[in-house]
C-alpha cells in the first residue's frame, strides 16, 4: 500500500495542486474539496502552522519554498501562529458534505479550528 495518494496526477503536477490548495486553505481557513484530497491536504497544512509556531528565519524560508504566496507566508508567522500556540496539534477538521452531483465524488469541508 503506497504512504500517500497519487490522485491521478504526475508527481509535479500533484505538488503543485497540493501547495495551491494548502496555500488557500491558510489564506480562507475554510475550503471544499473531495475527500482524498482533504486528507493529503491536512497534515500539509499543519507542518505549515507547526513551523510557523516554531519561529526563526530558517523556518519560515523553508515556508516560503511550500507555501505559493509571501503574503499568505506571512500570516501564517503572525497571525495563526499565535492562535495556536497552546495546542499540540490537530489544527485541521474535516467534515464530509456528500456526494457532488456532477460524478459522485465524495466531498468534505476542511477548515482551521
Amino acid at each position: 500500500m503506497p504512504a500517500y495518494r497519487k490522485l491521478g496526477k504526475t508527481t509535479d503536477q500533484r505538488m503543485a495542486m497540493l501547495r495551491q490548495q494548502v496555500t488557500d486553505l491558510l489564506d480562507k481557513g475554510r475550503m471544499e474539496t473531495t475527500v482524498t484530497r482533504a486528507k493529503e491536504i491536512a497534515p500539509l497544512a499543519e507542518d505549515m502552522i507547526t513551523l510557523a509556531k516554531k519561529g526563526g528565519l530558517a523556518n519560515y524560508r523553508e515556508a516560503l519554498a511550500f507555501i505559493t504566496r509571501e503574503d499568505v507566508a506571512k500570516r501564517t508567522f503572525d497571525e495563526l501562529s499565535k492562535k495556536y500556540a497552546d495546542r499540540n496539534g490537530g489544527y485541521t477538521r474535516i467534515t464530509r458534505i456528500g456526494a457532488r452531483r456532477g460524478d459522485s465524488a465524495e466531498m468534505a469541508v476542511i477548515e482551521l479550528l
